[in-house]
């Protein structure tokens, strides 16, 4: 009884420093991938910045005398396509239509892509949307009736926000449905646009009670991290867990949901050994 004790104990002890060297691998990945974003971003507000001067002198050069139709349709195309290569860098891709544009927004969560949405674009005799796939409770109109007929870019990159954080949103509570369903009681409750989540769990895989109930609010849309959380115990829970509960929601407020649960089920390997 013994040795079969600590080959368990050995076992449980490998399980973990597999673990902790995952997510220790993971970690330097994010941390890889984090500093290659930052580097995009400033490559692309280079660009936004060297289009602007660009196009600030274009119109110095034009003086007070009117261009001609062609110069102006020539200098719009121009344009436009200086734009799209600045989107490029945000995951936002483009083409000219004989209509318009059409735009593909591209989604990723922590590296990870996830879907593509696509707006078509009429720019005669106005900006306007023509069609596109992006969900119906994204507010689309919203944004468009605020930045599409002043700010086409403004448009574009807080449209790519919203989608990418619902994404990201969605991402994490597939995530904690297809790993950690064994410490969820029944279905994560989620709305359409996954910013209220709303569930009952547990920090161990082999415990067969629920003690914590995790609401979960996402009212900033641009978001994938909750701004308001609520983690309670049920009624028969012991009283000592009312301090883990408050630990919860800090850990909830900083990290993605299935990331918070990984570190439950590593630090309840940690307490066995």
């Amino acid at each position: 009884g013994v040795f079969a004790h600590l080959e368990l104990l050995e076992a449980q002890a490998y399980k973990a420093a597999v673990k902790r060297e995952e997510m220790e691998q993971q970690e330097e990945k994010l941390a890889g991938l984090r500093a290659r974003v930052q580097e995009l971003r400033l490559q692309r507000d280079d660009l936004r910045a060297k289009l602007d001067l660009q196009q600030k002198q274009e119109g110095v050069v034009s003086g007070p005398a009117q261009p001609s139709p062609r110069a102006v349709v020539e200098w719009k195309i121009k344009s436009v396509k200086s734009m799209l290569q600045v989107f490029y860098l945000t995951g936002i891709s483009g083409k000219l239509t004989k209509r318009g544009v059409c735009f593909c927004i591209s989604t990723a969560y922590e590296g990870t892509y996830l879907d593509s949405y696509h707006l078509d674009l009429l720019t005669k005799p106005e900006v306007q949307i023509y069609r596109h796939s992006v969900p119906i409770f994204i507010p689309l109109q919203q944004i468009a009736k605020k930045y599409l007929q002043t700010d086409i870019r403004r448009f574009l990159a807080l449209l790519s926000d919203h989608l990418n954080a619902y994404v990201g949103r969605r991402y994490q509570a597939d995530q904690l449905q297809e790993h950690f369903s064994d410490q969820i009681e029944g279905t994560l409750q989620r709305n359409s646009l996954c910013n209220l989540l709303v569930f009952n769990y547990n920090v161990s895989s082999t415990s067969k009670t629920f003690p914590f109930h995790a609401r979960l609010l996402y009212r900033d849309l641009c978001c994938s991290l909750p701004t308001e959380v609520i983690v309670s115990c049920t009624l028969d829970a012991p009283a000592a867990l009312a301090e883990t509960a408050a630990a919860h929601m800090d850990l909830f407020r900083r990290m993605a949901l299935h990331k918070a649960f990984l570190s439950f089920r590593s630090n309840a390997g940690e307490s066995m050994d």
